[in-house]
């Protein structure tokens, strides 16, 4: 990895965030040349800054990737691209669909024509499992986000840059996931809330979250969209095993919480995908993730892409959360631990 980001100039847009954040840490330990954190928001600019070394090679930008000028600024002479800004709630997406338009789909579209125009070497764009077949606003949003980076490649000619995208599940503790939500009710004494007791969801935490994204953009050649394993938790599992920790830190093991269905939000479902069985068709595999290729055949193709670790053609079948293996409660809290 040092190989692969030392002396870079990179630019993480939504850079203050969960994954943007976690993505900055984890870039200053391979002596990168600059940082640049492109976001919105100056409070979570001021708070990061804080977490950093003050003599990090971090520089903070507000702006907003709607913004195709300001984003152009702050593409100038970079090298690499984490494109992580997006709308990412379902509730908000759907209550303000033309808003998730024009942060995820046109704000999308300014990062790629940014990177062309300052001739970025690569692209790596954030995504989630909720694109693969989507039945909310946000889901569809992000798949097109996924569609136009990828169709890039049909009209760039002779530009060098070369797009990805990294499509994952849920990230425990990432700011608005369920797991803080439920710290918080369980420590007011509850009720906890969850939408259904046969939901099942991917979970990893940040930090194998970004592991993954940085392995993506070694393997990256160009249009490939990697689909990362996860391990999968059935919800009410995963609210129990909360509420017996924040019981066990409060020395009140024997108070009753109340666990509470409260039914599906609109644009729910009860499991994810994070790969569809079309998509399987055209995809590799390894250990740790899928690899959907371009839309070339994947015998013609897997000869050129051994180097995705060994990777071999995937078994074609739908890769859903309700078919996998569920965490026991002792995996769940060993995955909570590292949060």
């Amino acid at each position: 990895m040092e190989k692969e980001f030392k002396g870079k100039r990179i630019l993480v847009t939504g850079g203050t965030g969960s994954i943007g954040s976690a993505i900055v840490k984890e870039l200053l330990r391979y002596k990168p040349y600059q940082i640049r954190v492109y976001s919105r928001d100056e409070t979570k600019q001021f708070e990061l800054s804080h977490e950093l070394d003050p003599k990090a090679p971090v520089n903070f930008l507000i702006g907003d990737i709607r913004d195709k000028e300001r984003l152009n600024m702050a593409m100038e002479n970079i090298d690499i691209v984490f494109h992580a800004a997006a709308m990412k709630h379902v509730a908000a997406c759907e209550k303000n669909p033309f808003e998730a338009v024009k942060t995820n789909i046109q704000g999308t579209q300014n990062v790629i024509d940014c990177a062309f125009t300052n001739g970025v070497d690569k692209v790596i764009g954030i995504s989630t499992d909720k694109a693969a077949d989507p039945t909310n606003v946000m889901g569809c949003t992000k798949l097109l986000a996924e569609k136009i980076m990828l169709a890039t490649y049909f009209y760039k000619g002779k530009k060098k840059t070369r797009f990805c995208f990294v499509r994952f599940g849920n990230v425990l503790g990432s700011r608005g996931s369920v797991v803080p939500l439920f710290i918080k009710q369980a420590k007011s004494g509850g009720p906890v809330t969850i939408t259904d007791p046969a939901m099942t969801r991917f979970f990893m935490s940040v930090s194998q979250a970004v592991n993954l994204i940085f392995k993506a953009t070694k393997l990256m050649k160009d249009r490939e969209i990697f689909v990362l394993k996860m391990p999968v938790a059935n919800i009410k599992d995963l609210a129990l095993v909360v509420v017996d920790s924040i019981k066990a830190k409060n020395n009140s093991v024997d108070k009753r919480i109340e666990i509470k269905v409260i039914g599906k939000k609109n644009g729910e479902r009860v499991h994810e995908k994070l790969l569809t069985r079309e998509e399987s068709e055209v995809a590799l595999e390894t250990d740790e993730m899928f690899v959907i290729t371009p839309d070339l055949s994947v015998e013609k193709n897997s000869a050129g892409h051994n180097s995705y670790y060994k990777s071999k053609k995937a078994k074609v079948r739908e890769y859903s959360s309700k078919d996998q293996s569920l965490l026991s409660p002792e995996a769940i809290k060993k995955i909570l631990l590292e949060i």
